[in-house]
């Protein structure tokens, strides 16, 4: 029966000593082993089909290895799941597992699912949400690393609590690049048609969007700034409200809460006989999976980096574990402008 290949296998087949396998093989290789080593250690790791001994590494540093990922319902959304898919692979890349629990947007769950994680002796802790949300945190995330992703603290969490690092999407930069573009394009007349004011993201946009208008010297129509929900029907409804105006009075361009509700403002220019993007051009926000880059045309949106928000996260909590200094506060991560079909110049009038 072929024998297991033990790290001192790898070292011996790459040429280093065994201390320089196990930084490498624990993610701690940059700053201790020069990078063609480094090269040589992954490369016989490879050959030699090797993995760490989990059981006997957790026994050896006094960790589980695990990470626990409380979601309130990233576990089950269509897109934010893309967070926790980030988190996850950044702990695999370094020897780590994670284990999630989703709170079904129960708050009262909270407690209990830190609580549960915490009795399975996960070495550390990150809260993962649907959206920007300001959020209670849990008591139980300060007895180990711990981070926060796409929210953060609010006043009433324990003492300590605004000090976790906070990963968010920089959406005021959003809502300012999607003003811009549409600026960009020639257009002078825009509508802000947001999603939910419950939602911290959309006065964050609309500050962005404001600033954009104020740079380019354009007055912004406060009858324009309107909440225009985060579905189909609602984005539709706001539209057709603005868009049955005459050509002259009526917004060149909508820059929409998020895709769905963009996808909603097509279909009311398209009843109302107008072409997007020759008669007005749409904007929408999230780049969501099977909806922005199907939809006909294709929408134009800022993606939210939500993969790298996860990964970030879970560099946070790794980095405190490894012993460096702890992050701590908002890191806002950017959000891409992505042109499509859906915005074009604005049409003389």
């Amino acid at each position: 029966m072929t024998r297991k290949a033990t790290a001192l296998d790898v070292a011996r087949r790459a040429g280093v000593s065994r201390s320089a396998v196990s930084l490498v093989l624990n993610g701690r290789g940059d700053g201790n082993v020069a990078k063609d080593s480094q090269e040589r250690i992954l490369a016989a790791a490879a050959e030699l089909n090797y993995t760490p001994n989990a059981i006997a590494r957790s026994l050896r540093d006094q960790r589980s290895r695990v990470i626990g990922l409380v979601s309130d319902q990233a576990v089950t959304s269509p897109f934010d799941g893309e967070i926790i898919a980030g988190a996850d692979a950044v702990a695999r890349s370094r020897g780590f597992v994670t284990l999630a629990t989703d709170t079904e947007q129960d708050a009262l769950r909270d407690l209990d699912a830190v609580r549960t994680l915490l009795d399975r002796q996960v070495d550390g802790l990150i809260y993962v949400t649907v959206g920007l949300h300001e959020l209670h945190v849990p008591q139980g995330m300060l007895a180990v690393p711990s981070a926060l992703a796409n929210c953060y603290a609010s006043p009433d969490s324990p003492s300590g609590a605004s000090t976790l690092p906070s990963i968010q999407p920089d959406e005021v930069a959003g809502g300012h690049d999607a003003a811009a573009h549409l600026i960009g394009l020639g257009h002078r007349r825009i509508a802000f048609l947001g999603g939910e004011y419950s939602s911290p993201a959309v006065a964050l946009r609309e500050a962005g969007f404001r600033a954009a208008m104020a740079e380019a010297g354009l007055p912004v129509r406060e009858d324009w700034v309107l909440e225009a929900g985060w579905d189909i029907a609602p984005g539709h409804t706001a539209a057709t409200a603005l868009l049955s105006a005459a050509a002259g009075e009526r917004p060149t361009a909508l820059l929409g809460g998020n895709d769905r509700a963009a996808v909603g403002m097509v279909l009311a220019a398209a009843r109302l006989g107008l072409d997007v993007p020759r008669d007005v051009s749409v904007m929408g926000y999230d780049d969501e999976q099977r909806v922005a880059s199907v939809m006909v045309p294709a929408l134009s949106t800022v993606a939210l980096p939500l993969r790298r928000i996860g990964e970030e996260a879970m560099r946070a909590v790794l980095g405190a574990l490894d012993g460096g200094d702890r992050a701590s506060g908002p890191l806002l991560i950017p959000c891409e402008l992505t042109p499509r079909d859906s915005t074009g110049p604005a049409p003389a009038v």
